[in-house]
């Protein structure tokens, strides 16, 4: 990136090689576009890499946990308890597929679900837990699993912000139930839109791989090679959430340089850190006890607006004015009309969500970020506040 002050230095930039962009290229011309062997060659890529048996590459997060829900095959009243701290789509998938969003607050410094609270949220309808790791932080997982076992109810990890993230020396998607990654291209590796599913479930992986291209009992590539059949069968009323080879082909590349960008990531994270660490305009982020890698697909820090006398929507306008892009993620989502209206959720149920999602802001994080651009980040805000 430049450093130049004249332009704008966004929130957040995807990293493509040429040799990714060489790659589509050679899709393009091979006249193979859609589901087929570079789909094939990534799912086996992240299969490696996750140390999962099971990789099934998607459309989208979103398609991951609106297919792994569906494969529950939750009955009206099933409940699946979550956090408020989250995009939307973690709670709008849960309504999808039929189940009802039970919720629990947060920790003060991880934003990741308070695991404390989780057993008295557990009732006779609870099916599953679906924890968030947020920005690329692990939720305390171990505690969280034995809750898990003793009820009998799975786990579903929104591993959105968390592909590349370790839980003590374990990378997540390595163990436990299932996982749902993004390759959304602001997330630590992308495909422009794009996903995948992570499981050690040999039941759930056959069922999501049957709905996730219509129901149907074999995909296009096995239809129209030269020794495919162009007879199928529809087993189930299945979605169209099948990866196109065209997306595969950056994953195939993005996956090699992942652990770089989580690098780079890093250095720019820990260099926030020590730079703020006595700026009384902010709350950072808080360490976890327990052994991780945080994956730093977000740096999330919370403006003190009664030391700053501007509030986070007009920190984030006076960055913008300076030619600095930030982002929100996220309002906690209980507030939005459609949660409130229709469970009557209600501010004050979740006091730590929502002291966080009235402060929370996103500062620029990308691999492509120099310290000079960063540097630039860190006069605007000493401008903006006057220091």
């Amino acid at each position: 990136m430049s450093s130049n002050q004249n332009e704008f230095l966004p929130f957040s930039r995807p990293s493509i090689s040429e040799e990714a962009i060489n790659e589509v290229v050679a899709c393009l011309r091979s006249g193979w576009i859609t589901t087929g062997p570079r789909v094939k060659q990534f799912e086996d890529d992240l299969k490696a890499y996750l140390a999962a048996p099971h990789v099934l590459a998607l459309t989208s997060a979103t398609a991951g946990l609106h297919l792994v829900l569906s494969a529950l095959k939750l009955q009206p009243g099933d409940e699946v308890i979550t956090t408020p701290m989250t995009f939307a789509a973690t709670l709008n998938t849960i309504v999808l597929a039929g189940g009802r969003p039970v919720l629990v607050d947060v920790e003060p410094g991880t934003y990741n679900m308070d695991v404390t609270r989780i057993e008295k949220a557990v009732t006779k309808r609870t099916r599953a837990i679906m924890p968030v790791h947020f920005a690329g932080l692990p939720v305390d997982l171990d505690p969280l699993y034995d809750i898990a076992k003793r009820h009998g109810l799975r786990v579903i990890e929104d591993a959105a912000h968390a592909i590349g993230t370790e839980y003590k020396g374990r990378r997540i998607g390595s163990f436990g139930d299932t996982q749902v990654f993004s390759f959304h291209p602001n997330k630590n590796m992308t495909t422009g839109e794009g996903g995948c599913i992570a499981t050690r479930d040999d039941k759930l992986a056959g069922d999501v791989a049957l709905l996730r291209f219509h129901g149907m009992d074999r995909e296009a590539w096995n239809r129209f090679g030269k020794k495919g059949s162009q007879h199928y069968e529809i087993i189930a009323p299945g979605y169209k959430y099948n990866m196109m080879d065209i997306q595969a082909a950056l994953g195939l590349h993005q996956l090699k340089q992942l652990d770089g960008f989580i690098k780079r990531r890093t250095e720019l994270a820990l260099r926030y850190h020590k730079i703020m660490a006595d700026w009384p305009q902010w709350t950072l982020t808080g360490t976890p006890s327990y052994g991780h890698l945080h994956a730093w697909h977000l740096y999330t820090p919370l403006i003190n607006p009664d030391v700053t006398r501007m509030d986070r929507d007009a920190f984030m306008q006076g960055m913008k004015d300076r030619n600095i892009g930030t982002g929100l993620h996220y309002r906690a989502v209980h507030l939005y009309p459609y949660y409130r209206e229709t469970f009557g959720f209600k501010r004050g149920d979740f006091p730590v969500a929502e002291t966080i999602s009235d402060r929370i802001v996103s500062l620029p994080l990308f691999p492509l970020m120099t310290d000079a651009d960063q540097d630039r980040v860190i006069a605007a805000m000493n401008d903006l506040f006057k220091r």
